[in-house]
């Protein structure tokens, strides 16, 4: 078996980094079963969280070979979104706070799914392919939802970082959006905002109070929500936000995981799917409310009306109606050479795609990144 590092041919310009034994015996604690195939994809990795040591350890690895490739801080979120509480899943934050870049996910599909004696040689072909230069210093910052398996994912994640001697800093229980935030804020020194988790309520707080104070003539709106926290971290995270909102809205948590199961009959992909209020929601027509996901990174909203009936506001709709707000305000600003873009997916409702484009000039565009999405400017 080659070292890590070693060039074909038998000469090596960097051995098996100084924590030998550390890396020895962390691949011989996290072995990879027989028979276990798993592919990275847009949302990295997700399966049964019993079945995921092994790929996470060696996430743990990969970040530390991105973070030396983009010399910059990567992130590593430990959760399995809106799949129910049994699956867990894993995925690289990059330096700006996006998704991992596309081309390195055949690079985590090969190394989660490569043999126990063929791991060195993944890695040193990763090494290879892309020039790393191993003596880069590499951080790694991560962070886990509320799942029974995460916090022991998580101690597989910091074995692979320790493993190829990068450095880390672990977060404990966050949603995504704030460890995408906390990515952002280290790789730009701050000038996004702090890098803590109290600068990431501090900056949406700031927006919200400021928002709230620029409306005018509103007699209709009520600062009240009805919240639907997926008995996950969203609701915990939501109560430390409330705190810095000087008590212009009302939150009313429920499915707050003090009983209940993550997911399971509640959260934002159960009401999408089933289009019905989630358990324990309120039942009297015209309330507002609203469910985030397991890991709260999805939101919807939706109301019951006088007979009943159950009314969803999805990404779609509610990015429609802001468009059509924002709009207005453009209008009376008389900033005529200001489009505004609604950014949707190749799967976004039809009916919300011709609305917008009957409200639009004609400027669609066909972009690609993870995956598809249509640009659609509004005249203003």
């Amino acid at each position: 078996m080659m070292q890590l590092g070693q060039q074909e041919g038998g000469s090596s310009s960097v051995p098996l980094p100084q924590h030998r034994q550390a890396f020895l015996l962390a691949t011989q604690t996290h072995r990879k079963p027989p028979d276990k195939f798993i592919e990275y994809g847009t949302a990295g990795f997700r399966t049964r969280g019993s079945d995921l040591d092994h790929v996470i350890f060696r996430m743990g690895m990969l970040a530390v070979l991105r973070s030396k490739a983009k010399m910059a801080t990567i992130g590593v979120m430990i959760t399995a979104s809106h799949n129910p509480e049994d699956d867990n899943g894993v995925k690289l934050v990059d330096p700006n706070g996006e998704m991992l870049e596309n081309t390195w996910e055949v690079h985590a599909t090969t190394l989660a799914n490569s043999s126990d004696d063929q791991l060195v040689e993944a890695l040193n072909a990763v090494i290879r392919l892309l020039g790393i230069d191993v003596l880069q210093p590499a951080n790694v910052i991560y962070a886990r939802d509320t799942r029974p398996s995460s916090h022991p994912l998580s101690e597989a994640l910091k074995a692979g970082i320790e493993a190829l001697g990068g450095s880390y800093v672990d977060y404990g229980i966050l949603t995504t959006p704030q460890l995408h935030y906390l990515v952002r804020c280290t790789n730009s020194a701050g000038a996004y905002g702090k890098a803590t988790e109290a600068g990431y309520y501090e900056k949406l707080a700031t927006a919200f109070v400021h928002l709230n104070s620029s409306v005018d003539g509103c007699t209709a709106y009520r600062p009240q929500l009805w919240l639907d926290g997926a008995n996950g971290v969203g609701a915990l995270k939501m109560k430390e936000m409330l705190q810095h909102l000087q008590g212009l809205l009302s939150v009313n948590i429920f499915n707050d995981g003090s009983s209940g199961k993550l997911n399971h009959l509640c959260g934002a992909d159960f009401v999408k799917v089933q289009q019905c209020i989630p358990l324990g929601a309120p039942k009297d027509s015209g309330l507002r409310c609203a469910s985030f996901d397991g890991d709260g990174d999805r939101l919807v909203y939706f109301y019951s009306d006088q007979n009943g009936c159950f009314h969803l506001l999805d990404g779609d709709k509610i990015a429609t109606l802001m468009a059509n707000y924002i709009g207005d305000l453009v209008r009376q600003a008389e900033v005529l050479s200001l489009k505004i873009g609604v950014v949707q997916t190749a799967y976004a409702n039809g009916a919300s795609t011709d609305y917008i484009n009957n409200a639009a000039v004609s400027c669609e565009k066909f972009f690609q990144t993870n995956c598809f999405f249509t640009e659609i400017c509004f005249p203003v």
